[in-house]
């Protein structure tokens, strides 16, 4: 059915139309928010290796097609599993379903904007030592001596500059 030589569009324009509806209620059953992405992947995956189909039952597409799907499914599910797992690491929201989560999640992603407001809330004395020290990486003695202060006093001016700065991060909220 999928080597038509005449018409490969219309032979894959009636396969889709003969089994799109079981490839959905396929995926619905198992994973209901995704169902219709997974389908239309399913069947562009199919379209993209139609050459490969070998009509194993009696011709119909549906096995082959199920396959395809089993494979799309666990792409997903594996995708998923490391998009979920990087989320955790990095300390973003796992459920990116809320319209909170996505805006948590493009705070969290965004950092120059949040770190910019962040860092004009320091006081000026924190902040030269902060980017002596970080962005111009001179030794905390070094630091010291463009300040005129001790190497001990540029050390915890640094030491509070990061830490104001990292109790301003938002934590996930779980």
């Amino acid at each position: 059915m999928l080597h038509d030589d005449r018409d490969p569009a219309g032979a894959f324009s009636e396969l889709y139309s003969r089994h799109v509806g079981t490839v959905h209620a396929w995926f619905h059953r198992r994973l209901e928010w995704a169902a219709s992405d997974l389908t239309a992947e399913t069947l562009t995956r199919a379209w993209l290796s139609r050459e490969r189909f070998r009509d194993d039952r009696d011709g119909s597409a549906l096995p082959w097609l199920l396959g395809i799907a089993a494979n799309v499914l666990a792409d997903t599910v594996r995708h998923n599993r490391i998009e979920a797992s990087a989320r955790e690491r990095l300390g973003l929201p796992l459920d990116l379903a809320t319209e909170d989560g996505y805006v948590e999640v493009e705070d969290r992603l965004s950092p120059c904007l949040s770190l910019q407001r962040q860092l004009r809330r320091l006081p000026e004395h924190e902040l030269e030592a902060l980017e002596l020290r970080v962005l111009s990486e001179l030794s905390y003695a070094q630091v010291g001596a463009r300040l005129a202060i001790r190497p001990a006093a540029a050390r915890l001016r640094v030491s509070r500059a990061l830490r104001r700065l990292a109790t301003s991060i938002p934590k996930e909220k779980r």
